[in-house]
C-alpha cells in the first residue's frame, strides 16, 4: 500500500487575497459601488447626468492603496487609480497602466505605459516606481502589506525605464486571472523615507496616500473631499491618461474611452439601509443600486430604471458533513458515497429552484463553473443531476439504493420514506443564514425536495453564520505534527493518517479548515448546510485546488476524499505550458467533479442590478465595470 503525504505546498492550494475579495472594478461590486451625487443640473428624468452616483453600505477605512481592501474601499480608490489591467466582456485581458506578456507561464515581462504621470514633483511613472513598491514595501516584514502573499516567492527585476520583470517559483499561465499582479503605482520618493525607517504606521498615516494627492493623470477623477463616514467626492480629471492611449498592442480600447469620463464629477455616500439606497436610485440621486429578489418586479415595470442581469462565479450549493460528526441519522455516513450526493442533486429540482426562489436570477449549477467560464467542461462531458430525466423521485432513490449497497449499515425505503437500521425514518439537519431572507427560501426548498423524492425528514435551523464557521465548520483543536529546524515532519501523529482509496494519507499540514482525517471534528454536529455560498473562480479555476486537491487539500471542513486523481488532473494544468492543455486538464478536472458532487450543486444566482434610464456602458456580463470611465448618458 503507497503511503503519501498531503503537501500543503503546491501551487493553487492557497486563494489569494485579491480572489478571497470582490475583484475591484469588476462586476456587481463595480457597478453598484459608491457614489452618491453632487447636486448639479438634471434633466426631465429627474436625473443628474453631470455627476456619477451610486451608494455603499459601509464606511470606508482606507484609500491608501497599499492597505485598501474589499470592494467598497477597492472602488472608491479607481474612481482615482486605475488598476494595471482589467478583463473586458469576452475575458479578455485589456491593459491598462501596464501590459502583461510571458512565453512559459514562469517570467513575466510587464511594459508600463508611457505618458504616466503623478502629480507635482513626482513626475513621470517608470518601471522603478512599480518594482520599488513589490520589493520594499509588498515583498518587506514591517510593512504589514495586504498585498505580500501575492508576491511571496516572485522575483522582480528592473529591465528598462518601462519594463521589468517577475520570475515566479513555478509557471503559472493564469497569473493574471489571479489578480495577485494587480499593483497601483506610487511614487518611489514618497515611499523611500517610510521604507528606510521601516515605518509601517507613518506609512499608513501619510496624506498624500490616504488623501490620493499623487495621482496625476492615473485615473478618471480626482479626490475633493473625504468625508470619513459620510463618504466621497471627486472632480472629473481632464488629464485622464486613456483620453488619448491605444491598447499597448492589443487592440483599441473603446471609442468612448476617448473622452472619459463622462462626468463632470463624481461621488460616494454612505446609506447604511437598504431601502435608502432603493429610493435613493428612485429619486435619481443615484445611478445604481443592487435590486433584491423579492423587489425584482417593482423594479422590471418602473419607466425610469432598468434592471440587469450580472452572471456570478458564486455557487448556491448543499454542503454535506461527511466527518464522523456529519450524518447524525444513525450509524454510517450516507454522505461519504458519491451515489447518495448524486441522489441529493437529482432529488432537487434545479430548474424550480431558478424560477420560485431566484425569480430567474440564476443559471443552473453543474460543474462547479458557471456556464460563462472558459473551463466549464463540454456539455456532453457533465451529468445534469436535477433536470429533465435526472430529476425526481425514481431516478434519485435508485441512485441513493447503491449508496446503501455500498453501506455496512441497513439502509433502505420503506414506502415513502428513507429509513435507518433502526426502522426510524432518517432525519437531518439543514443549516441556514438567519440574517438572509433569499438563504431562507432556498433552504426550505430544498427541505422539501429531500422530503418528497428522497423521503428524508429535513429540518431547517438558522444560525449566525460567524458562530457556525467558527463552532461548526472549522476548529483550532487539532493534531499537529512535529517538525525539526528545517520544517521536516519527524512525528506525526496516528490520528493525522487515514486510508483513502487504498492508500495511507497522511496530514502533515492540517488547518483549521482541514484538521486532519474525517475522524478529526468540529465541536459541534452538524449534517447540511446551505448558509454559505461559494466562489467557483472562473477566470482562475487553479484555485479551487484549495477545495478539492486530495483529502488534505487546506479548506476541506466538509471532509471530501475524492474518488478520482484529483491530485494528478491539477498538477497537470499546473505544469501546462500552452493553454489548451490547461483547457483540457481543467475540463476533465470539473467533469469529475460534476459526477462526484462533493458539495450538492444548485444554481449560480445572478445578480439584480438597477440603473437610471439613459446610462450607457453597464453590461450584462461577469466583467460588468470594467469599462466604468466610459459609462455616460445618452
Amino acid at each position: 500500500m503507497e503511503r503519501r503525504r498531503g503537501n500543503g505546498d503546491r501551487e493553487g492550494l492557497k486563494i489569494g487575497r485579491r480572489e478571497s475579495l470582490s475583484v475591484l472594478g469588476c462586476g456587481v461590486a463595480a457597478a453598484v459601488a459608491g457614489c452618491s451625487r453632487g447636486g448639479a443640473d438634471g434633466d426631465d428624468r429627474g436625473t443628474d447626468t453631470t455627476t456619477f452616483a451610486t451608494a455603499v453600505s459601509a464606511p470606508l477605512a482606507t484609500l491608501n492603496p497599499i492597505y485598501v481592501a474589499g470592494s467598497g474601499a477597492g472602488n472608491a480608490l479607481a474612481r482615482v487609480l486605475d488598476q494595471g489591467y482589467a478583463f473586458d466582456e469576452s475575458g479578455e485581458y485589456v491593459p491598462l497602466l501596464y501590459d502583461m506578456s510571458t512565453e512559459n507561464g514562469e517570467t513575466w515581462t510587464f511594459e508600463v505605459r508611457r505618458g504616466l504621470r503623478f502629480s507635482d514633483p513626482y513626475g513621470e511613472v517608470t518601471a522603478s516606481d512599480f518594482a520599488y513598491l513589490i520589493r520594499e514595501v509588498h515583498q518587506s516584514e514591517w510593512a504589514d502589506s495586504p498585498a505580500a502573499e501575492s508576491w511571496r516567492g516572485v522575483t522582480v527585476t528592473e529591465t528598462g525605464e518601462y519594463e521589468f520583470r517577475a520570475t515566479l517559483d513555478a509557471p503559472r499561465l493564469l497569473w493574471p486571472e489571479s489578480y495577485d499582479p494587480l499593483v497601483y503605482p506610487i511614487p518611489r520618493e514618497l515611499l523611500e523615507p517610510y521604507v528606510d525607517a521601516e515605518d509601517a504606521e507613518g506609512l499608513r498615516r501619510d496624506e498624500e496616500l490616504t488623501e490620493l494627492r499623487f495621482t496625476g493623470n492615473l485615473g478618471p477623477y480626482v479626490l475633493e473631499e473625504w468625508r470619513r463616514g459620510e463618504g466621497v467626492r471627486y472632480d472629473r480629471n481632464d488629464d485622464y491618461y486613456l483620453r488619448n492611449a491605444d491598447g499597448l498592442g492589443r487592440g483599441d480600447l473603446p471609442e468612448a474611452f476617448a473622452e472619459a469620463p463622462h462626468f463632470d464629477a463624481a461621488s460616494i455616500r454612505v446609506l447604511a439601509e437598504r431601502d435608502a439606497r432603493l429610493s435613493a436610485l428612485e429619486a435619481g440621486e443615484i445611478d445604481s443600486a443592487a435590486i433584491p429578489l423579492e423587489r425584482l418586479g417593482t423594479y422590471r415595470d418602473a419607466e425610469e430604471i432598468r434592471v440587469d442581469r450580472i452572471p456570478s462565479s458564486r455557487a448556491e450549493r448543499i454542503a454535506v458533513n461527511m466527518r464522523d460528526n456529519g450524518w447524525t441519522a444513525g450509524p454510517g455516513n450516507l454522505f461519504r458515497y458519491r451515489e447518495f450526493r448524486q441522489a441529493m442533486a437529482s432529488a432537487v429540482d434545479k430548474e424550480g429552484l431558478i424560477d420560485e426562489v431566484f425569480r430567474g436570477f440564476a443559471e443552473p449549477n453543474f460543474a462547479w463553473q458557471p456556464p460563462f467560464g472558459e473551463f466549464h467542461p463540454p456539455e456532453g462531458d457533465v451529468p445534469t443531476f436535477g433536470v429533465s430525466d435526472r430529476y425526481g423521485g425514481d431516478y434519485a432513490r435508485d441512485l441513493a439504493r447503491a449508496a446503501f449497497d455500498r453501506s455496512a449499515h441497513e439502509y433502505a425505503f420503506d414506502g415513502e420514506d428513507m429509513v435507518g437500521p433502526d426502522g426510524d425514518r432518517v432525519r437531518l439537519d439543514l443549516y441556514r443564514d438567519a440574517d438572509r431572507e433569499p438563504n431562507r427560501r432556498v433552504a426550505e426548498f430544498v427541505a422539501g425536495e429531500l422530503g418528497s423524492n428522497l423521503g428524508i425528514d429535513v429540518s431547517v435551523e438558522a444560525v449566525d453564520r460567524t458562530q457556525f464557521e467558527a463552532e461548526y465548520y472549522a476548529t483550532t483543536d487539532f493534531p499537529t505534527p512535529t517538525r525539526n529546524d528545517a520544517g521536516e515532519v519527524t512525528d506525526l501523529p496516528d490520528a493525522l493518517a487515514d486510508e483513502v482509496n487504498g492508500d495511507t494519507v497522511e496530514w502533515t499540514r492540517p488547518t483549521a479548515a482541514n484538521p486532519g482525517p474525517r475522524s478529526v471534528t468540529s465541536a459541534e454536529d452538524w449534517d447540511m448546510e446551505v448558509a454559505f455560498g461559494s466562489n467557483t473562480f472562473p477566470r482562475n479555476p487553479l484555485s479551487n485546488a484549495a477545495f478539492f486537491d486530495g483529502a488534505t487539500a487546506p479548506h476541506n471542513a466538509v471532509g471530501y476524499y475524492p474518488e478520482f486523481d484529483a491530485t494528478s488532473l491539477f498538477d497537470r494544468a499546473r505544469r501546462a505550458d500552452r493553454r489548451e492543455l490547461l483547457a483540457d486538464a481543467l475540463a476533465e478536472l470539473f467533469a469529475s467533479v460534476a459526477a462526484e458532487q462533493p458539495y450538492v450543486t444548485l444554481a449560480f444566482p445572478d445578480g439584480a442590478v438597477g440603473y437610471r434610464d439613459g446610462l450607457t456602458g453597464p453590461i450584462e456580463s461577469f466583467s460588468n465595470g470594467w469599462d466604468l470611465p466610459a459609462w455616460r448618458y445618452e
